[in-house]
């Protein structure tokens, strides 16, 4: 399987003629939930967003327990899920320039001070130097234009944030926590697939503890499986357990159709808890390390090591005070430290090394298996911050 990320779009003659293609061969395929502008036939159909009828009590009343407590789960949090519009501003010939829409999105309001959460890949911009943003909340037509004040590409998250002249929706999402979730527990997703503002989608958490890619190809993991239907337009949208929390951000699919085919995938709620208030002090997530410049695998390979080899260690670091020590070459041969393992993990790439480090904070300890010449030694070492 392999990831295939849908934001930005390609002009519409040559979407038709790659899904005609992805339709032919049934390629089984990762897909991020993510879509650019609606097509006229279904945005002819749209009613205004927030346009339903408000039932009587007569016919809240002729309703089970469990579907009125979908609908006030729905009423209750509908209004903190917009719709995001990921568009490029373009300069035309002797004329004003124009915002071409590359795509959109969902996200959802996560404080009173205007900040709105979403997946990177809903705003992420391949070389374009001018991006504009937009968020459309529900019931208002008005489209509200708001800028990126980080992202966490290897997580697949982003924040924006809204001037004042929104202040109006500043309804913030309950955020709950994924550490206690059970397999077979209801959850629902609000999001705006195909552009269909506000669409509500129910199921089950399918599975735990998944894993997946972001479009930095970092594994993303502890991640969330879900049948709630999820479509292209759901990513960077809440999914919320029966009390109404967030326990998910909504962010891929596997379909064979690049639509619905029952596996959906969230980034787990304990991670955007600890992310998003990083990017909204920072701009960016941390990202724990050790410090050191590891040896490129081809030559670790000629070498004949089988784990990691540290070429540099860097002065202060977390290495260096742990003892790590750098790549010395001599008339009387090569002295290296040879990671092997950390925390229990056999280390035979980098990569092996970066799954773990991933999953880790800054100020975590991991204990690293270290190969110096003939001897093993177990080194501790504190992870820091690394740019």
């Amino acid at each position: 399987m392999r990831i295939l990320d849908v934001t930005p779009r390609a002009p519409r003659s040559t979407r038709w003629a790659v899904a005609a293609a992805c339709t032919l061969f049934a390629v089984v395929s990762w897909r991020f939930a993510s879509a650019g502008p609606r097509p006229e036939a279904i945005e002819a159909s749209l009613a205004p967003a927030g346009t339903a009828a408000v039932p009587s009590a007569a016919a809240l009343a002729e309703l089970r327990e469990e579907e009125l407590a979908t609908i006030e789960l729905f009423r209750r949090n509908s209004a903190a899920v917009v719709h995001i519009t990921n568009a490029a501003r373009v300069q035309r010939f002797l004329r004003d320039p124009v915002d071409v829409p590359l795509g959109s999105g969902t996200g959802f309001v996560w404080d009173e001070s205007g900040h709105i959460v979403t997946n990177f890949h809903v705003v992420y911009q391949q070389g374009r130097t001018d991006p504009h943003y937009y968020v459309r909340f529900a019931g208002d037509e008005k489209e509200y234009e708001a800028e990126v004040v980080g992202t966490a590409p290897h997580r697949d998250l982003a924040v924006l944030r809204l001037e004042d002249a929104g202040r109006k929706h500043f309804s913030p999402i309950s955020v709950g926590s994924s550490a206690s979730l059970q397999v077979g527990q209801q959850v629902f997703a609000i999001g705006n697939p195909f552009g269909l503002d506000q669409t509500l989608t129910t199921g089950i958490i399918s599975g735990l503890g998944r894993e997946i890619r972001s479009l930095t190809n970092h594994k993303i993991a502890g991640v969330i499986q879900t049948d709630a239907a999820i479509n292209p337009g759901n990513s960077g949208g809440p999914l919320l357990d029966s009390s109404g929390r967030l326990i998910g951000v909504n962010t891929a699919i596997v379909s064979t159709s690049g639509a619905y085919a029952g596996i959906g995938f969230a980034v787990p709620a304990d991670t955007v808890r600890r992310v998003v208030p990083e990017l909204i002090e920072h701009g960016r997530a941390s990202r724990p390390g050790m410090g050191v410049v590891l040896l490129p695998e081809d030559d670790v390979r000629s070498r004949g090591l089988t784990g990691v080899g540290v070429w540099r260690v860097e002065s202060g670091s977390a290495a260096e005070k742990a003892g790590l020590r750098p790549l010395v070459e001599s008339r009387s041969g090569v002295a290296v430290d040879e990671i092997v393992a950390i925390d229990g993990v056999e280390v035979r790439s980098q990569q092996n090394l970066f799954d773990v480090l991933d999953q880790k904070d800054v100020g975590d300890t991991v204990v690293l298996l270290v190969r110096r010449g003939s001897k093993r030694t177990e080194i501790p070492v504190q992870l820091q911050w690394i740019e």
